[in-house]
């Protein structure tokens, strides 16, 4: 009797343990070997850090993106990746500290295992120099029916710098790896994405900033064919409303990097330098056609390969796909600040000037601030960075047929003005914009069917004709036209 009482404790006791024990990890096997990841508090699958291309070390530094490095045994996929290399420049000091030239990887944020749904793919910003796929993964987007995932690219000099021996080596080409680092990403989804429960033949690309240029650049480039389906493009655009830069011009950016590391010309010493004297070399970089630096890797150069043309030809020439296009109502500064304001509207209108000058009253006192849009210089930045180039590029696209929505988003966590970036937490976490409406339901309907019409929702028209737009704000959705009127139509970059 005392030994079957015995039994029957130490079988209650493996039986409470085995219940307590916990679940087996996910594992995909995906290119290069099996992976393990994690589930969080809301039930959804995360894998982190999956390599998507070779570390870009050593003798792969400033080349396109080598295949995948096979594994033995399975991965850990519960942490986040290195953030590619980058400067500090205070609000990316998180990333700056954990950041490795290895970095080559993206985050998959799943339901299930098992199914078909939308794919979201998020390209981050921070001027194409900073900044990572950082938390994304997290985001409640990825428990609403959609794969979520979030890639990380090379950055600032390692990622986009043209080199007169580099083109020598490359078949006359040369800059832009971070644009190969994206599209090798998206050619990884393809291969990969149905065994997390994607649709690969129902991919949408989005980004925010630096990532809505590179969204924008993806859709011109041709060798993204078949590699998605629709974009969203969340303040930015190709090119900022910068002019091109031509490849003749782009290699006297390498042409400085030599003279300030002393190489004389040659890409064996650039790629057997260290990462510190290359982050040092990066900000000492200046293009003369910009207002200020800040801008150095925003400024698109036409590297004859990833972009064997300006953007707006090849955007002309390539199917076309479903696009929002948007931007917030007061995003940021004016690069260098009031002393460059001139300038910059010399820049951005060029034979117009003067109608930009005296629609700005440029030559009156400072106006007082606007609470929506700001003081005036607020406003012009606003006006020649993000809301002119969006609407010349929604002219542009919805002119050669492709279907366009185009909002502008005024709201802020704080209740303040919106600023760049404000509209991210909405799309990402689902922050209400009034009753029962959210940005993050237009964002999803539009990844699943191609049109952001949720039911129950405000309608959103197209923007053709008519030049129809939705405001997103304290009232929710309201549809309005003629959003991008003068002094627009003086510009003529996208």
């Amino acid at each position: 009797m005392q030994r079957a009482v015995a039994l029957l404790a130490a079988a209650m006791l493996w039986t409470g343990a085995a219940q307590a024990a916990p679940s087996a990890p996910p594992t995909v096997a995906v290119t290069g070997g099996t992976i393990a990841g994690t589930t969080d508090d809301r039930g959804t699958l995360l894998f982190r850090a999956i390599p998507f291309a070779a570390p870009p070390l050593g003798d792969l530094r400033w080349r396109p993106p080598a295949p995948v490095v096979p594994w033995l045994g399975r991965r850990e996929a519960t942490r986040p990746g290195a953030s590619c290399l980058q400067n500090d420049y205070g609000w990316n000091h998180a990333d700056y500290v954990r950041a490795s030239e290895d970095c080559l990887t993206l985050d998959v944020a799943t339901p299930a295992l098992a199914g078909k749904r939308p794919v979201m793919v998020w390209i981050h910003g921070g001027s194409n120099r900073a900044g990572s796929a950082g938390e994304t993964v997290r985001a409640s987007l990825a428990a609403r029916g959609v794969v979520l995932v979030a890639v990380q690219y090379r950055l600032g000099l390692l990622g986009y710098l043209p080199h007169r021996a580099l083109a020598a080596e490359q078949g006359g080409h040369t800059g832009n790896y971070g644009l190969m680092d994206q599209i090798a990403a998206l050619r990884w989804v393809q291969a990969n994405i149905a065994r997390f429960g994607g649709d690969p033949a129902n991919v949408t690309i989005f980004g925010e900033s630096a990532g809505a240029q590179d969204v924008g650049l993806l859709l011109a480039a041709p060798d993204t064919k078949g590699l998605f389906a629709r974009a969203i493009l969340q303040s930015g655009t190709p090119s900022f409303g910068l002019p091109w830069r031509p490849l003749d011009q782009a290699l006297r950016l390498g042409d400085q990097l030599d003279a300030l590391l002393g190489t004389g010309g040659s890409i064996a010493p650039l790629r057997a330098a260290s990462a510190h004297a290359l982050l040092e070399a990066d900000k000492a970089l200046h293009d003369p056609a910009l207002q200020h630096d800040d801008f150095l890797w925003l400024r698109t150069t036409i590297d004859g390969a990833v972009l064997p043309r300006d953007p707006q030809t090849l955007l002309q020439e390539a199917p076309a796909r479903p696009v929002i296009i948007g931007s917030n109502r007061a995003e940021f500064g004016l690069p260098g600040g009031r002393p460059h304001r001139d300038a910059d509207v010399d820049d951005a209108f060029g034979a117009k000037t003067d109608k930009a000058r005296a629609f700005y009253r440029l030559d009156a006192p400072d106006p007082a601030a606007d609470p929506r849009l700001g003081d005036r210089d607020l406003r012009i930045s606003t006006d020649i960075l993000f809301r002119c180039p969006a609407g010349r590029l929604s002219d542009l696209l919805s002119g050669a047929g492709w279907p366009v929505w185009r909002y502008e988003f005024d709201l802020a966590p704080d209740g303040g003005r919106s600023f760049h970036g404000a509209e991210i937490g909405y799309a990402m976490e689902g922050r209400s914009l009034g009753p029962a409406i959210t940005l993050q339901d237009y964002w999803l309907d539009f990844a699943r069917s191609g049109r952001p019409a949720p039911a129950g929702k405000p309608a959103w028209p197209a923007y053709a004709p008519g030049r129809r737009h939705v405001i997103f704000d304290a009232h929710g959705a309201t549809p309005g036209a003629d959003l991008a009127a003068t002094p627009c139509d003086w510009m003529d970059r996208i």
